[in-house]
């Protein structure tokens, strides 16, 4: 079993009471189950793209504020406006919250989407990691990015996992989903490295390379026997991909890619890493996760997830987000300057959203509560056209009046980005029915 790190955090679910169980385990060389060496025989079936793009998704659990953030409306009346001043950024005419004024100096590497309305109304963090509704799924659901990313170009690097999940497990809660793998089995699932024990479990303590090449060629004696007896040839090759999980196993790429400790000092303290705690409710304030991210995209990650904080402020809007805001500006402006300066920029996406935005009146307990009609997302990198503003909402933040954007339109956009054409490219369901990775949706040419 490779498992590292473990963060044991509160069981408070949302405002609906939702929970979602999420679970995992990877399988070393182990005969029997699907492991890592299935994951790997799934790649080599597809074959592998040249090019190592990659996308990073940064889910907002709880349905973020996007009148607070990216969308204000200084203009209207205090009970729909809020507490915070807008700013100004360094592309005329894009104001964003007060809270946020690193991310206001680097906006013209950026894009914000004020016009996302397509959204489901529960806590959930699928749509945001299908481009999908849970409503109607075909036998084993839709599955995410990562997993769609894993089964057509598999990994880039032999010793790292193509699709990575950073979410810690906080019992059931919906901010833990990482990317379901869908109709398209566990060998696409995410690999989870805050789903387990220590860093220890990826050292091979108490075990040498011998011994481990031992055990392989004992599992390789029994898989030639099992190659001996099926006529179907459906062994034959097995000792490559097993040769390939032995890779990521003694390898010290993904080990050292998740070690921040590694990273140069004030690089590290750009992320605002002294800032780093979670909320007493549950919801991981890492921003060590974004520099984790950055470093797993770099040594050959195709896609990689992670939640932060709990952005369900039903009360205490602008008390949590005094707290919250910050941590963000810090984190994700750190992220998108270091891809820039390592010249990722053309080759990571990032995408950074809720499954849902917030009412335009403040409640009587100076919340907002749950808005469907519309949401936010910020963009960066990835190649795309940046320094713009897509959509627009009414003067109250509720709805939209110009260019109405759906999940699946970003869906395309960041498929296109990674290599991955969406008017061509389709994935066979458990029925045998070929399915578009999105249905009845085009890249943004906005952004492209």
């Amino acid at each position: 079993m490779l498992s590292i790190y473990q963060h044991r955090q509160s069981d408070r679910a949302f405002c609906d009471g939702v929970s979602r169980r999420n679970f995992l385990k990877i399988g070393g060389l182990a005969m029997g189950g699907m492991g890592l060496n299935d994951l790997l025989r799934a790649e080599a079936a597809q074959g592998r793209g040249r090019s190592h793009k990659a996308t990073i998704m940064i889910f907002l659990p709880g349905g973020p504020p996007h009148q607070d953030m990216f969308d204000m409306k200084p203009d209207a009346p205090s009970e729909i406006r809020g507490e915070f001043k807008p700013i100004r950024t360094n592309v005329p005419g894009i104001q964003i919250c007060e809270l946020m004024p690193r991310l206001a100096r680097i906006m013209d590497k950026c894009t914000l989407i004020r016009s996302l309305s397509d959204c489901d109304s529960g806590h959930d963090a699928f749509q945001c990691l299908t481009g999908r509704s849970a409503k109607r799924q075909p036998p084993g659901g839709w599955p995410s990015m990562g997993a769609i990313v894993s089964k057509l170009q598999g990994s880039a690097h032999a010793a790292m996992p193509p699709f990575i999940g950073l979410a810690p497990k906080m019992g059931h809660m919906p901010w833990a989903r990482t990317g379901e793998p869908g109709y398209l089995g566990v060998a696409h699932a995410p690999y989870q490295p805050h789903r387990g024990g220590g860093t220890e479990d990826m050292a091979l303590r108490g075990i040498s390379l011998e011994r481990l090449h031992d055990r392989k060629a004992l599992l390789s004696s029994f898989d030639t026997l099992r190659r001996d007896l099926d006529a179907s040839g459906l062994m034959g090759g097995v000792d490559v991909f097993n040769e390939q999980a032995l890779n990521v196993l003694t390898s010290p790429k993904l080990l050292h890619a998740l070690d921040v400790s590694r990273e140069d000092p004030k690089v590290v303290e750009r992320y605002g890493m002294g800032e780093n705690r979670n909320r007493d409710d549950g919801g991981p304030r890492l921003t060590s996760h974004f520099l984790m991210a950055r470093r797993l995209v770099e040594a050959g990650a195709r896609v990689v997830t992670l939640a932060f904080s709990r952005w369900d402020y039903h009360s205490n809007n602008f008390g949590q987000l005094r707290e919250d805001l910050p941590l963000l500006d810090a984190g994700l402006t750190a992220l998108i300057t270091d891809l820039h300066e390592r010249g990722l920029d053309q080759d990571v996406s990032v995408v950074v959203w809720g499954e849902f935005g917030r009412t335009p009146t403040i409640n009587a307990k100076a919340g907002r509560d749950h808005w469907p009609r519309v949401s936010c997302a910020l963009l960066a990198g990835g190649g795309m056209r940046h320094g713009q503003v897509i959509g627009a909402t009414d003067k109250h933040a509720g709805e939209a009046t110009d260019r109405p954007v759906a999940f699946g339109e970003v869906f395309a956009t960041l498929y296109r980005q990674m290599g991955i054409d969406v008017t061509k490219a389709t994935l066979t369901d458990l029925t045998g029915r070929p399915q578009y990775l999105v249905e009845g949706h085009q890249p943004m040419p906005e952004l492209i």
